[in-house]
């Protein structure tokens, strides 16, 4: 039977990385991310939060829908949200690069732009106040269980039966928290001796998807007891490792996607063996508007 294009979320590849790791003892694996049909790793937890909200009765098609995003929570929720003929409003700001505005509103969304000034913290708080004055419902991917669910129920599953159970780091960037969140509630679940490891900015660096959150801005679904260890990156290194990965691996992502393989290749230093997962979360078409592959 022919699939749709929402049977197509997930089961993405899991790749060895040619070149990346000189220690013959430790083998780094990169979930791409970007072959789910929307480009990136957001189409899970978009389409579990649609999904679960419109199983539940929480939305209907008369329903107005609205997020912030970044960009690549999105495009995932327009996507789906198109195929389940809904409303929704996203608000990102201005400084999006134009490749993610235009394709969020080929799915058909409304999209909003925000002052760059105020950056996704003002488009969160322009939702907040739609939600409050206009009727509008958030999905609000930085509080919603639906986020982090739709990993557990199918990225922590993917990597533990591709790697027959035998990873012992998993790297990935935190934004929303979702991805880390419920792959780690898995993993742990299957051996709590797999290492978690959380990837965040380092200061004063600007890497879209991955963020240090001000703590009136920290997601709820954030559980600082299911990361081992956080590793830093700053901007110059994501951007480097999103070139090289380019270069040297043949995979095309976006700067935290650069960030996550990054700071996977700091920890195969500080290890003597292992097997190691890091998130490849997007595609690098969506940043070729910006200076990132210059």
């Amino acid at each position: 039977m022919p699939n749709t294009i929402l049977d197509l979320i997930g089961n993405t590849p899991l790749v060895k990385a040619s070149s990346l790791v000189k220690n013959p003892n430790i083998t780094l694996f990169l979930k791409l991310e970007g072959h789910n049909p929307g480009g990136s790793v957001k189409d899970r937890a978009a389409y579990n939060m649609i999904k679960s909200a419109l199983d539940r009765g929480d939305i209907d098609q008369n329903s107005k829908l609205i997020e912030a995003t970044s960009g690549n929570t999105g495009i995932a929720l327009a996507m789906i949200a198109g195929i389940f003929k809904l409303h929704i409003e996203l608000v990102m700001p201005e400084n999006a690069t134009k490749e993610r505005v235009q394709t969020m509103r080929a799915y058909g969304a409304k999209v909003t732009l925000t002052s760059a000034d105020v950056g996704i913290e003002g488009a969160r708080d322009y939702a907040e106040s739609k939600v409050t004055n206009d009727g509008f419902i958030m999905l609000n991917q930085f509080a919603n269980d639906d986020n982090w669910k739709a990993h557990y129920k199918t990225t922590g599953p993917e990597i533990w039966k591709d790697t027959n159970g035998a990873i012992t780091h998993f790297v990935s960037s935190m934004g929303t928290t979702g991805t880390i969140m419920g792959t780690s509630t898995y993993l742990k679940e299957q051996s709590p001796e797999v290492q978690i490891v959380g990837v965040q900015p380092t200061d004063e660096s600007s890497i879209p998807g991955i963020r240090k959150w001000p703590a009136e801005y920290l997601p709820k679904i954030f559980n600082p007891d299911k990361v081992d260890q956080v590793i830093e990156v700053s901007q110059e290194e994501a951007t480097e490792m999103a070139k090289r990965l380019a270069k040297e691996e043949g995979i095309f992502s976006g700067m935290s996607s650069g960030g996550s393989v990054a700071a996977a290749l700091k920890l195969a230093e500080s290890i003597k063996k292992g097997v190691l997962v890091a998130i490849v979360c997007d595609r690098g078409d969506r940043y070729l508007s910006s200076d990132l592959f210059e």
